[in-house]
């Protein structure tokens, strides 16, 4: 239950914090640091892909394994966003994305290692595919 609330919690936030960094215009997203707007707009979508790929899969139970797969690559982003943060000037602002890529590398482990959700129904093996002995003459 516990991993739940963190990926929903998780998936909010990066919905939120991606759907901003799409829609804002680029004044409204200038740091301490100078990026460009593409790739500004490039680690939104990044963001947005990651809060759903944190809840889809393993909502719908269709391809789970990308639930730990999302996680890990927001923990990316999140070591990104700490090392731009502290390189800004801000050392106790990057206690907030680190927090957060920590909570998100924690899915990752729980989602793949503890507690992986398994899909509704296993994928179709090699045999589906073979023609009937029957049939093939």
């Amino acid at each position: 239950m516990a991993l739940w609330t963190i990926q929903g919690l998780l998936a909010l936030l990066f919905l939120f914090a991606g759907g901003t960094k799409l829609v804002l215009p680029m004044e409204m997203l200038k740091g301490p640091i100078s990026f460009p707007e593409m790739f500004i707009r490039f680690i939104g979508v990044c963001e947005v892909l990651g809060g759903l790929g944190l809840i889809l899969p393993a909502l719908l139970r269709i391809r789970t394994a990308l639930t730990p797969l999302a996680a890990a690559g927001l923990v990316v982003i999140m070591i990104g966003a700490t090392v731009t943060t502290l390189a800004g000037g801000a050392g106790a602002g990057a206690v907030v994305p680190a927090v957060v890529g920590v909570l998100a590398a924690s899915v990752a482990y729980g989602r793949w290692r503890v507690a992986p959700i398994r899909a509704s129904r296993p994928a179709p093996s090699v045999a589906a595919y073979e023609p009937h002995p029957a049939r093939a003459a």
